[in-house]
């Protein structure tokens, strides 16, 4: 499978562009956040996801590994296929749907087309625990836009410091949230999970 696809932007469309390797013309779909990102006739790399049917062979294109990663995970929900994925991934950024499913947010995730609350629903409950651990330092691809704390790193606080970091949040302001909770009993996820609450308060 490729990896990725390095080459010049011919063609864009909702939805997809065409990139040129070599002379080769690939039909690439694309979520609106790295559409927004592409530029015709510039030179780009593209991180991609192959779809494989009976009838069908298509490629999925990301701008960067992080809406890669997320793909993967919707994708692994009961349900959610390639497009659905896609769409959701034009609703919300990598970040923002980690947000939304740490802070349980249904409708960020039904502003998506073709998402439903039940679907909301399953994601929230089926990646909520994947993106904890991830999170809580679990062994990820550097760049991957969860979570990859450095392997010396134990303390739950400092992962979870980590954690907001790859959020956005900025090492200063990751650091003053965590401060105002009391995290004796909480796993690092369970920190990640408040301080999102908290902000959207």
């Amino acid at each position: 499978m490729f990896y990725y696809l390095k080459g010049t932007v011919e063609h864009i469309e909702n939805g997809l562009c065409v990139l040129d390797v070599g002379g080769v013309g690939f039909l690439v779909n694309v979520s609106l956040n790295t559409l927004a990102r592409l530029e015709k006739g510039r030179e780009t790399k593209l991180y991609t996801y192959c779809a494989i049917r009976e009838d069908a062979f298509d490629i999925y294109g990301f701008y960067e590994y992080a809406e890669k990663r997320a793909f993967e995970l919707l994708i692994g929900v009961s349900g959610v296929g390639p497009r659905m994925a896609q769409s959701v991934l034009s609703s919300v950024t990598p970040e923002g749907l980690s947000m939304a499913i740490f802070s349980e947010n249904e409708k960020a995730l039904t502003a998506a087309s073709g998402v439903g609350k039940r679907i909301a629903q399953r994601i929230i409950l089926e990646l909520k625990d994947k993106i904890s651990k991830e999170a809580a330092g679990m062994p990820t691809v550097a760049g991957s836009g969860v979570v990859h704390a450095p392997a010396q790193i134990s303390d739950k606080t400092a992962l979870a410091v980590a954690a907001l970091v790859e959020y956005g949040y900025s090492h200063d302001e990751a650091v003053n949230a965590i401060k105002s909770l009391d995290t004796d009993s909480m796993s690092v996820g369970d920190i990640v999970t408040a301080v999102f609450k908290n902000s959207l308060r």
